[in-house]
């Protein structure tokens, strides 16, 4: 156990971290935002790959399938959207407890998330060629959310001045 710890998690968790750390420094958008945003570009990969293997109603069925899809990150952007833009204090500890407390508590739900997507893709196999595509598909979709979605929330959230350009150019001198 110590060695999936100190080999594979911990690597991954300081990975999210650094994701979220390049994403609030060069976004200047609140690290929540970066999960249902991956979501998205993932989706819309999905919708052109989509696009281009399948036509007719097999295209017409995975089309709607991603949008039903995107809509709980749609509606997670718009609900933060609404909210002030701003990232303080206050929602760094918020983060930083969530994190902490996800980091402790779900570590074999992430050890068993990161295998799954690890071995799915391998099982995504039918008879009919509309099916296949839409297994692996959804493979893919699987492989490229769930690991990232179950790190991000556990990963160190980066400190609140980090992405503040202001902030940057007073300390810089330019």
């Amino acid at each position: 156990m110590e060695w999936i710890n100190r080999y594979i998690d911990q690597p991954l968790l300081d990975g999210a971290a650094n994701w979220l750390r390049a994403w609030h420094i060069y976004s200047g958008q609140p690290p929540e935002r970066l999960e249902p945003t991956w979501h998205l570009a993932v989706l819309l990969f999905l919708l052109i790959a989509a696009e281009h293997f399948l036509h007719g109603s097999g295209f017409l069925v995975s089309a709607a399938a991603l949008i039903m899809l995107a809509l709980p990150s749609v509606w997670k952007l718009h609900l933060s959207m609404r909210k002030a833009d701003t990232y303080g204090r206050r929602e760094y500890a918020r983060l930083r407890t969530h994190a902490f407390a996800r980091r402790e508590t779900e570590w074999s739900v992430r050890m068993t998330v990161l295998f799954m997507s690890a071995s799915l893709p391998f099982f995504a196999g039918s008879g009919d060629s509309v099916g296949a595509y839409f297994l692996f598909g959804a493979s893919i979709w699987f492989v490229l959310t769930a690991p990232v979605k179950f790190y991000l929330q556990a990963a160190e959230p980066p400190e609140p001045n980090e992405g503040d350009r202001s902030f940057q150019h007073a300390v810089g001198f330019g």
